[in-house]
């Protein structure tokens, strides 16, 4: 069996018969949304879609990123970047800022109407002399043309950044529509490589509206609730495959081990 990969999970499954709060993270929302099938598949029966690999490197960058903001927070400062983008703003100062930076804990809600407690975890906030936060996320790739938002794919980055503008909110600060990512671009047109990888930062600002969040963790709570699974999804690529292969070996053709 695979180290990395568990078949069939039979803990944090959502029982629609206990009444404590089921912990549903930001990212299984965007499951929800991208393929309700894989969601059910993964929250209600333990059969979770194969994990991708780890990015390190994406991890390291994040990490220095986090050490060089924190070193304005602990100063109450101006970061560079933000002065450089004519922001006036400074890192936010806050004692659970580390919980809710920390996977599997981040900032938690509990949403009364189904009993699902929602969390996230925030890369940074960002505060303005009036008190309103900011939600700031960072990204890193490494490609040749300007890094931007305009990708289909980056719809998620979109509901990931207004899913921690809701729950900010939740907690009772003020928070503005406008969110940042610190992208980060590692570049490859450099002379030589000297050991180290370099990077261009940009600073993309995002108006967010997080109008869609109640709504839809009410959606996945009837799917959670649902006796039947529901259908697959056309533009989901895990469902896609599955019903590929059930397709080839339907047949009578006879199947061998090599293992």
């Amino acid at each position: 069996m695979s180290a990395y990969y568990t078949p069939i999970r039979t803990k944090n499954l959502f029982d629609p018969k206990s009444s404590e709060p089921f912990k549903l993270s930001r990212s299984k929302i965007d499951l929800f949304l991208n393929c309700p099938r894989c969601f059910y598949l993964d929250r209600r029966l333990g059969v979770g879609q194969p994990p991708s690999f780890p990015f390190n490197l994406n991890s390291a960058v994040d990490t220095l990123l986090k050490k060089e903001f924190d070193i304005h927070r602990a100063q109450s400062s101006q970061h560079p970047l933000m002065a450089a983008y004519g922001l006036d703003l400074v890192p936010f100062k806050h004692r659970l800022m580390d919980e809710w930076r920390t996977n599997f804990t981040g900032v938690q809600a509990l949403h009364p109407a189904t009993n699902l407690l929602i969390f996230g975890a925030v890369d940074d906030v960002w505060v303005d002399k009036a008190g309103t936060l900011y939600i700031v996320d960072y990204k890193s790739t490494s490609k040749e043309t300007e890094v931007n938002l305009d990708a289909d794919w980056q719809i998620g980055y979109k509901r990931q950044m207004e899913v921690y503008q809701w729950l900010m909110r939740r907690q009772g600060f003020t928070v503005s529509n406008t969110g940042y990512f610190v992208y980060c671009n590692g570049q490859t047109d450099r002379q030589a490589f000297d050991a180290k990888l370099e990077f261009d930062i940009k600073l993309i600002p995002y108006e967010g509206n997080d109008s869609w969040v109640e709504g839809t963790i009410v959606k996945a709570n009837d799917c959670l609730r649902a006796k039947d699974i529901p259908l697959p999804s056309p533009n989901c690529d895990y469902c896609n495959f599955i019903a590929a292969v059930n397709q080839v070996t339907k047949t009578d053709k006879k199947q061998t081990s090599l293992f």
